[in-house]
This record gives structure tokens, sequence and C-alpha cells, in this order.
């Protein structure tokens, strides 16, 4: 990742808690996908800062992987249907919300 030279140490610092933010990114009980997906930005914007860049099928990938059991069924069924490598963010931010209406009305 990038770094511009100054500061080390506090460049380092902030990488690290991004970097693990990332890595231990869950879903919290009851949270919408909006906010989810908001959460996540605001992760990988910071790292993006820091000069990390993610492409659209790891945050795809990402955002499937963080999801809580509930989810399964529609993460299997995402994972079955649809390429992965090619899918937008923003495909499988609409088939999810449309997914938490269906949950909702249970």
């Amino acid at each position: 990742p990038f770094f511009s030279g100054d500061d080390f140490p506090y460049w380092k610092s902030r990488m690290e808690i991004y970097l693990k933010d990332y890595e231990l990114f869950k879903m919290q009980p009851n949270e919408s996908i909006k906010n989810l997906y908001n959460r996540l930005l605001d992760i990988t914007n910071g790292l993006l800062g820091l000069g990390k860049v993610f492409g659209e099928d790891e945050l795809v990938r990402k955002l499937l992987g963080c999801l809580n059991d509930e989810w399964e069924p529609k993460v299997t069924a995402i994972e079955e249907s649809k390429d992965l490598k090619t899918m937008e963010i923003e495909e499988l931010l609409g088939s999810l919300m449309t997914h938490e209406v269906k949950l909702n009305k249970k």
C-alpha cells in the first residue's frame, strides 16, 4: 500500500487498524444491508486513502461473506447463479435489499 515517506509509525498503525477491521468485518444482529454496506465503505475508503485498492469482485465477495446465518440461502443462490468475478456491487446490493424486504415481512 501507498506510503508517502512521512511518519511511518502513524501510517503503519492506521493501516493495521483498517486491515484488522476489514478482516473481522461481519454483519451485526438486526443490521440493515444499507448500514452494513456503509460500514464496509468506511473501512475500504480508509484503506484506499492509505493506498490499498479493492476490486469490485473483492467487495462483492466480502459483502457476501460477512452476512449472518439467516442470509445463507440467499448467499448460496447468488453464488450458484451469478458470476461473482463480473457482478457489480450495485447489482448485489439491489438483490440483497430486495431480499431484506422479504425477510422483514416475515
